[in-house]
């Protein structure tokens, strides 16, 4: 029987993952930056390896994952595409995309804190998640 905290922690964090490539996904037709458009590809990439893995994770466990909130995602598509609406430049995208992983990074923090009966698997690609998140957000600060 896998521990209750484990499917939660891999919940948040499968959901935490498709909220992420829908956002980068979102703002890359505007990029206009070619080094900017290959780092955003490679974080797709990168959060596409981990959502499989916590995909199978979840799948081991018995449980088919999390969709995003409906209500946070609509927010996060209708804030993204009027901000690009009213400037569709790299700063945007690149500001757009900083405060996203940001937030990741905060809630899977809290979730780490507040499922810390899930098991070390389960922990470990949370961290490895924060740190895609951390290391996207340096990557694109210089377009800030």
């Amino acid at each position: 029987m896998v521990n209750p905290d484990t499917v939660k922690l891999l919940k948040e964090c499968n959901s935490g993952i498709k909220m992420g490539i829908s956002a980068i996904e979102e703002v890359l037709p505007s990029v206009k930056d070619e080094k900017f458009k290959k780092i955003l590809n490679e974080s797709v990439k990168e959060h596409k390896y981990l959502g499989e893995k916590t995909a199978r994770c979840l799948a081991d466990a018995g449980d088919d994952g999390k969709e995003p909130h409906v209500i946070a995602k609509g927010m996060a598509w209708f804030k993204t595409n009027m901000m690009l609406a009213i400037e569709a430049s790299d700063e945007v995208a690149a500001d757009i995309l900083t405060d996203g992983c940001h937030m990741g990074i905060k809630s899977l923090n809290r979730y780490l804190n507040e499922y810390r009966e899930a098991d070390d698997e389960a922990k470990k690609l949370t961290e490895d998640i924060i740190e895609i998140e951390e290391n996207l957000a340096q990557d694109i600060k210089k377009y800030l």
